[in-house]
């Protein structure tokens, strides 16, 4: 990693989880096309969310990262970019409540069109077909033509993620998380009397606290609006460093504000980690159940070589009931080199099953499980859970089983909307984010911490 870097040195690297294009010459037009538009981000932006994230490494903030599984440019429209809004806000205003430290709001959206897979085929209908990877890359329509990957979606997936970034931008700014309009708060979806008190009581207090602190003659913008940063898996790399601007000797990607390698992509001498070391922009890692420490203290070296606040955030997607054994040799190899990361808890990926029929989804109460186990980790070894990364949405889809709503699988066919993998739907969302709130409510307040349940 000692060789110069460029914008496109990883083209020299191994490379995973790209697409097979039948024509470059027209993957290098679409991506002349994209090169030649405007940012979608600031370098500035960018900049913010670093020194928020550093905040985060320190635990003075706490980070909600969240967003669809895969987005679709059919969800480019008004009420599913509300709906992923609104429950980032709310989810937001309540863990604020909780742990009375700032959070930090980065959504995936605005560009999270292309995903990994596990095989480059799979079968449909008895018929063998090339894996569906993302609206950046093919349709999901099971037809061989519908999976042939298209360079005109890598222009595509740039207008899609503008117009995105472009009605959250508006919506925030015209008074969408705006506090003194508490429209937002429906909890018709709990179906248990005593948590559906809990919670009318806790949004009471936080409307009676905004209403105090008005009264008393303080204004602030700050309960009228709010920043949301946006991010997505740096996966198809020709794309990512069509994004890439330099700017005073620096190089940006602004395509987003944050960006993460996967489980699949770490590799220290493959292409995702060349590229990631020389831009700017904050970097998360996800670490499964086969990192080793010796490899998470690499990559730190490769990545942040000089130990910049905010620039690394380790997402570990370890499993229910790995946590205690995989985690404690992580978090003490980084501790141990004085590093200063973001430790942040991604307890969806590792939790996912199979139903008899084959359909996929996550238990709640595992989702919890990994969660609780990872909090407890941390305050074992006295270092601190600085966010964690949820796949959700705003809708009322039943793609993941538990929750409030007490679904089981014979309620997945129901509303069962993902194209990759289950989400947790607003009601689990927001149930999540209020038990989240109680367990740091109790640890500022030094007092024995009640359970996830």
């Amino acid at each position: 990693m000692s060789q110069p870097w460029s914008p496109g040195s990883w083209r020299s690297r191994p490379i995973q989880q790209q697409p097979r294009y039948a024509d470059e010459a027209a993957v290098e037009r679409a991506l002349a096309r994209v090169k030649g538009l405007p940012p979608l981000v600031a370098p500035g932006e960018i900049d913010a969310l670093r020194q928020q994230l550093a905040r985060a490494a320190r635990g003075e903030a706490f980070v909600l990262h969240g967003g669809d599984c895969a987005e679709r440019f059919v969800d480019c429209a008004p009420e599913p970019i509300e709906a992923k809004l609104k429950i980032l806000l709310q989810m937001s205003l309540v863990l604020t409540w909780g742990a009375r430290i700032p959070v930090v709001r980065v959504g995936r959206l605005a560009g999270q069109y292309a995903k990994p897979r596990s095989s480059d085929t799979e079968v449909v209908g008895g018929v063998t077909l090339p894996s569906y990877r993302g609206d950046h890359v093919n349709g999901i329509e099971p037809t061989a033509a519908a999976r042939e990957p298209d360079p005109e979606r890598l222009v595509a997936a740039y207008f899609h993620s503008a117009a995105t970034l472009n009605y959250a931008r508006a919506l925030l700014d015209g008074g969408f998380a705006d506090l003194h309009k508490p429209h937002h708060w429906n909890l018709g979806f709990v179906r248990s009397a005593t948590h559906r008190a809990e919670y009318e009581a806790l949004v009471a207090r936080i409307l009676d606290a905004l209403a105090f602190v008005e009264l008393a003659g303080v204004r602030s913008a700050a309960f009228e609006t709010v920043d949301l940063y946006s991010s997505h898996e740096g996966l198809l790399l020709a794309y990512e460093e069509a994004q890439t601007t330099e700017r005073d000797g620096r190089y940006y990607n602004t395509g987003a504000h944050m960006l993460w390698i996967g489980e699949r992509t770490r590799e220290l001498d493959h292409a995702h980690v060349e590229y990631f070391r020389g831009v700017e922009n904050p970097v998360g890692v996800k670490l499964g159940p086969t990192a080793a420490p010796d490899d998470v203290l690499r990559l730190l070296d490769v990545l942040a070589p000089d130990d910049a606040p905010g620039r690394v955030t380790l997402i570990t997607r370890l499993g229910a009931g790995r946590v205690d054994a995989a985690l404690p040799p992580l978090v003490e190899a980084v501790r141990a080199s004085g590093r200063t990361v973001v430790w942040s808890c991604d307890p969806m990926h590792g939790n996912t099953t199979k139903t008899a029929d084959g359909t996929k989804t996550r238990e709640v109460d595992r989702v919890l499980a990994e969660l609780r186990d990872t909090l407890a980790v941390h305050d074992r070894l006295g270092t601190t859970l600085g966010g964690v990364h949820f796949e959700l949405t705003g809708e009322d889809v039943t793609e993941c089983v538990g929750g409030p709503q007490e679904l089981g699988e014979a309620d997945l066919a129901r509303r069962y909307d993902t194209t990759c993998d289950p989400r947790l739907n607003y009601a689990q969302s927001l149930e999540m984010a209020f038990l989240l709130a109680r367990r740091l409510q109790a640890r500022r307040a030094g007092a024995a911490e009640p359970p996830l349940r």
